[in-house]
């Protein structure tokens, strides 16, 4: 009896694998793989190197996404007079005048690119990044880059040459559509603040370990997140190591996925 239903049992869970593999669209013949949705990448980004034992040369970039802007990290830029790309979206734009006059105040400090529209994933393709809609075609990621473009005119900033999306996660086509409308995509290499969301301690020590050609990635726009006083904390740290801080604009890079080729 026992050897009954022992065989049974094997019967019915071999009958069942069979129809659960049938049922799938993948092991029917003359249909398609299940949709996984696409391939992303988030683009490293390195600048040339200073080369000189004890010298390091970094670029800090910023993201001004939306919210306000962070008077902790912009006074110690103005402060200490340390160089920064900014990556500006339209929104954040509107909501900070006042920063913006700041950046335009010092122009020697202070290179502005574009960060989009309305801070949306430039992913032609319909996709959830870390619970943000994605674009979704390519219609709409043009529009995201030139409508953060023409904000950025509209307030007296020179056009971008840059463009860092919303994630900084794109596919590969709209790699090569951004890079079609004639910008550089910028990645990085240091993700400081963790999207502003570590603690002052970690923030700190992250920026701080930058390496010759590193590319830092913070943010900017997040003025009660503990990460902005580790942000500030760090430029100090960096600037008292003697380190050289460049902007974009002011060296040469090395992108992959064809992002600066």
């Amino acid at each position: 009896m026992k050897r009954f239903l022992l065989g049974s049992a094997l019967l019915f869970a071999a009958a069942s694998s069979a129809f659960a593999a049938e049922a799938l669209p993948a092991a029917v013949p003359g249909h398609p793989p299940v949709a996984v949705g696409p391939k992303l990448v988030e683009p490293h980004l390195h600048i040339a190197r200073s080369n000189i034992s004890g010298h390091a040369r970094i670029a800090l970039t910023f993201d001004a996404c939306m919210g306000e802007a962070d008077e902790r990290i912009l006074s110690t830029l103005v402060n200490e007079r340390i160089p920064a790309t900014i990556f500006v979206t339209a929104r954040w734009l509107k909501r900070n005048p006042k920063a913006v006059a700041v950046f335009l105040q010092n122009p020697d400090l202070f290179e502005l690119e574009n960060h989009g529209e309305k801070h949306i994933p430039a992913i032609d393709k319909p996709v959830l990044v870390y619970g943000i809609a994605s674009a979704g075609s390519p219609d709409a990621v043009r529009q995201e880059v030139e409508g953060g473009a023409a904000a950025m005119v509209a307030s007296g900033i020179p056009a971008p040459r840059w463009f860092r999306g919303s994630t900084a996660k794109y596919d590969l086509s709209a790699i090569g559509q951004i890079r079609a409308m004639g910008y550089r995509i910028a990645g990085y290499s240091v993700n400081g603040d963790g999207g502003s969301l570590l603690g002052a301690t970690v923030t700190e020590k992250r920026i701080s370990s930058a390496k010759d050609g590193d590319v830092v990635i913070s943010h900017i726009n997040q003025p009660t997140h503990a990460a902005g006083e580790g942000v500030a904390r760090a430029l100090v740290d960096l600037k008292a190591k003697g380190t050289e801080f460049v902007r974009l604009q002011d060296v040469a890079d090395t992108g992959d996925d064809k992002t600066t080729e």
